[in-house]
């Protein structure tokens, strides 16, 4: 290596010699503990970021150190390819989707490579590549054969000027994010996969995920949201039919005055028609079909509502009760009506309030008066049934048990358990998607697309305007088809697969990519599953993970694979983060756009300086890794990274934290080229036993192993390892190389080991440098080649005091003792000692002069 950090040069080799020796690849090995590490695969949007960076360089660290532990690493990377910005692209710069999305791999791969992570690009997989989603289609074709993939009407954002489905995400304020046009809500048939039906096994599995974070799991949890209650039907006044209401607090039903629905029910439009509510039920339907239904649900939102003109029986009661319609009622949670009880429920204490109805004690405190003349909000605990007929004076746990004994007894209901968990759509009215494999014949009706026939191809001669619907439905040689069963004309489902989907078993794909035969090969698959350490963002907690647990579990009950869960540890890593730079008249600005005196580059205006928060595009505060790479080169982004903060807090960037890094990796070079004549040439240790000079640079080195080692395996903890690893750098700075002439051997070889230990520790953070100095110190195969070092407790542990011996005031050895060791422990240690032996050698000992815990003068006769 030339005199200096020539990272570029360094960083090149490397990568160079990694590709070629596909240093990366691997296989089952049966002999070997296997260790599947993934990290969650990226749109291709067009560059990599700082959160992919930090991202990948934590999964990077611990794919290099398992390998060196002995493991068998499947480290693999794909592309998350189709989506909703490809076509976005088609539309404002005029190129193909799909040549947008191969232009940004091609791009992104060379970044990553140039990052130095240790992927197995052998298996490299990207959704958009008939070889893959061939497969999504045969899981959707067995999904649907075992009734877990059906269609139905569900309700989705609509624009009237686009005539087209919009996502959740193309909804701004309402608006249509296009033309600024109302969205509205809109009926419409799509497929769905049926998730409720694992609803359970999907709650219970949470508990076996002790890999798992804590706050993860309540959120997947609170999504499924198991609620134990009853189901009770209320007959509707003058008519034949009943409304069946879900409730978890059947104790309050004596307080039901009167009944809400959600304006999407079924029912919502008939039960006014005719009276003279209907016009006003007419509109307050059509506004709350432009309203955000999350919005609606909030906690804070004020209640609005409109009397339906009907009415409902309230069964235990049997007394008349209104019915209206309320916004905050949701028909996707239990049954889209409630029974509302404004003295036990807050909500519907507002609502009750707002509108004049009537509220009746059902529920009380125990140990408290409760007045409904003078109520000023809804008692929601545990308490007293009062009012409520045969169970007045029951507590409402036992008044739950006994209420749902007399409904189930008398007819009006029964125990049910509800989950808030809903079935899964899946179709989108986009082209950049996995083609539904679906043919409708008028004869045959619904036909599956034969398995010989797959994969349904992706036609590229399609227009893309955002306009009139799905653009397949505009491409008739894609649309026509002759039915599969009868041979008549047909045609195809022009809807494709949520992108979810494709994210939903990729996992899977990776343990065997080139299988030709099904999705996955059962003994690969087998082998490395379930991954290991999975690593990504927490903004993907609830779907992308719960849909993959979901997939995982249809597709072991298909046979193809034996595991119920597909990630035994989850690490959801922190954002990157920086302050913002705003200009007065041009806006947020680039951090580069802003000068050293904090100045607008364009108009000279001063910067107002925000909040740091999340690198964004939009904010104009991010950091471009390319940058870095020039500036500084890949092993010190990746080291800075993965210091300045633990992997699952926000890293706050910092300019200085990178220059500090660089220099720390320098200071690492200097190490080793300044003292290369000094190393020791590998022959054979010194016991740790006989070391005396290097005996406290040995333990250091000890020390780190023991500390990096714990830090990486237990809980990420990056920086304080790195913190070690600078802890020795500075320890083998300081150590004195020129010494007694006697222990220059000793010297050597302490010095010797602790660098070693120190770049082999420093190996998976920096790998290209670590790379490098390893061949700078005359080894011949890959530092990666290297075991993982280990540690002896007993060095590690041991409190030992260093005692310097002198014979007639002149330091001739130095002895380690423990720390306990008394006067005459010292005395002794000092006079037998190797040296000192040599020392006195013919002389008489007149006295023996001890200094606790410090030194040792033996004073010979003829210095008396």
């Amino acid at each position: 290596m030339a005199r200096g950090y020539d990272f570029k040069s360094i960083e090149a080799k490397w990568q160079q010699i990694w590709e070629e020796s596909g240093v990366f690849s691997v296989k089952e090995d049966p002999d070997k503990p296997k260790f599947y590490l993934l990290e969650m695969y990226p749109y291709p949007s067009g560059r990599i970021h700082m959160g992919h960076v930090r991202n990948y360089a934590i999964g990077d660290v611990m794919a290099r150190f398992l390998r060196m532990r002995g493991y068998n690493v499947l480290h693999p990377m794909g592309w998350d390819a189709f989506g909703l910005p490809a076509e976005n692209a088609a539309i404002e710069h005029g190129i193909h989707p799909a040549r947008w999305t191969y232009e940004n791999i091609a791009y992104m791969r060379a970044q990553l490579k140039r990052m130095g992570f240790s992927y197995d690009w052998d298996r490299e997989i990207t959704c958009s590549d008939p070889d893959y989603y061939r497969w999504g289609q045969w899981l959707f074709l067995k999904l649907h054969e075992k009734g877990l993939a059906y269609r139905k009407s569900s309700t989705v954002n609509w624009c009237d000027v686009c005539q087209t489905v919009l996502a959740n995400e193309q909804v701004e304020g309402g608006l249509c994010w296009r033309d600024e046009s109302p969205v509205v809500k809109k009926d419409l048939v799509g497929w769905f996969f049926r998730i409720t039906a694992y609803a359970e096994e999907l709650l219970s599995g949470l508990d076996g995920l002790s890999g798992w974070p804590e706050p993860v799991k309540v959120m997947q949890r609170n999504w499924i949201g198991k609620s134990v209650g009853a189901e009770v039907r209320f007959p509707l006044a003058g008519r034949q039919e009943a409304l069946t209401i879900f409730t978890t607090r059947q104790d309050t039903i004596f307080g039901a005055t009167f009944m809400i629905l959600a304006p999407e029910h079924p029912l919502a439009l008939s039960l006014s028609k005719g009276t003279s509510e209907e016009k006003e039920v007419i509109a307050f339907i059509d506004r709350m079909k432009r309203e955000d239904k999350v919005r609606r649900a909030a906690a804070d939102v004020e209640k609005e509502g409109v009397f339906t003109g009907a009415y409902a029986i309230n069964p235990l009661t049997q007394e008349r009760i209104p019915i209206w319609l309320g916004n905050f009622v949701l028909l996707e949670y239990g049954t889209g009506a409630i029974m509302a009880v404004p003295s036990n429920d807050q909500r519907d204490f507002e609502f009750a309030t707002k509108y004049g109805l009537t509220i009746r004690l059902a529920v009380v405190p125990i140990d408290a008066e409760m007045d409904e003349s003078t109520i000023g909000e809804a008692y929601e605990g545990e308490g007293v049934l009062v009012n409520s007929g045969p169970f007045t004076g029951m507590g409402s746990r036992e008044a739950r048990e006994a209420i749902a004994d007399f409904l189930e007894q008398k007819g009006m209901g029964s125990r049910s358990v509800n989950y808030r968990l809903r079935d899964w759509g899946i179709s989108r009215q986009r082209y950049w998607g996995n083609p539904i494999p679906i043919i409708y014949c008028k004869k045959c009706g619904t036909v599956p697309v034969p398995y010989e026939d797959l994969p349904v191809i992706l036609p590229q001669d399609v227009e893309i305007t955002m306009k009139g619907g799905s653009p397949l439905a505009k491409v008739a040689s894609f649309v026509n088809v002759p039915c599969p069963r009868c041979g008549g004309p047909a045609r195809r489902e022009t809807d494709t697969m949520d992108t979810f989907v494709d994210s939903s078993w990729y996992f899977l794909r990776f343990a065997s990519p080139h299988a030709l035969d099904a999705p996955v090969e059962r003994s690969q698959v087998n082998y490395w599953m379930p991954v290991d350490q999975y690593i990504g963002g927490v903004e993907h907690a609830v779907l992308h993970l719960l849909y993959a647990r979901f997939f995982t579990k249809a597709v072991r009950d298909l046979g193809l694979v034996s595991v119920d869960e597909p990630f035994a540890r989850l690490l959801t890593q922190g954002m990157v983060c920086k302050e913002t730079y705003r200009c007065p008249e041009h806006g947020f600005r680039l951090p580069e756009e802003v000068d050293a005196e904090g100045r607008c580059r364009e108009c000279g205006r001063p910067a107002e300086i925000g909040r740091t928060e999340k690198m964004s595009k939009s904010k104009k505060n991010i950091i471009d890794p390319d940058d870095l790479l020039a500036k500084y080169g890949a092993d010190t982004a990746r080291l800075f990274c993965l210091f300045a903060a633990p992997p699952e807090k926000d890293l706050e960037w910092s300019d200085q934290g990178m220059e500090g890094t660089f220099r720390f990796l320098i200071r690492i070079v200097r190490l080793v080229e300044d003292h290369k004549g000094f190393l020791r040439s590998p022959s054979g240790p010194i016991p740790f036993a006989k070391l005396v000079a290097g005996r406290a640079l040995y333990r250091k080195a000890q020390q780190t192993i023991q500390r990096v080692t714990q830090d990486i395996e237990n809980e990420f903890h990056f920086n304080t390892a790195i913190s070690a690893l600078m802890e020795l750098a500075n320890e083998i700075g300081r150590f004195d190389t020129v010494g007694q002439p006697d222990e220059e051997e000793d010297r050597r070889f302490a010095y010797t080991y602790a660098l070693e230990i120190l770049v082999i520790l420093l190996s998976p953070f920096a790998p290209h440098l670590c790379e490098e100095l390893w061949e700078c110190l005359d080894r011949k195969t890959s530092i990666f080649s290297t075991a993982w070092p280990t540690y002896d407790a007993a060095i590690i542990q041991a409190e030992e005091i260093l005692v310097v011996v002198q014979v007639d005031g002149k330091v001739r050895s130095r002895v380690y003792l423990p720390s306990s060791a008394d006067e005459d422990a010292m005395r002794g240690a000092a006079l037998a000692d190797e040296r000192v032996r040599g020392w006195l050698r013919d002389r008489s000992i007149g006295k023996v002069v001890v200094v606790p815990k410090r030194l040792v003068n033996i004073v010979t006769g003829e210095h008396r």
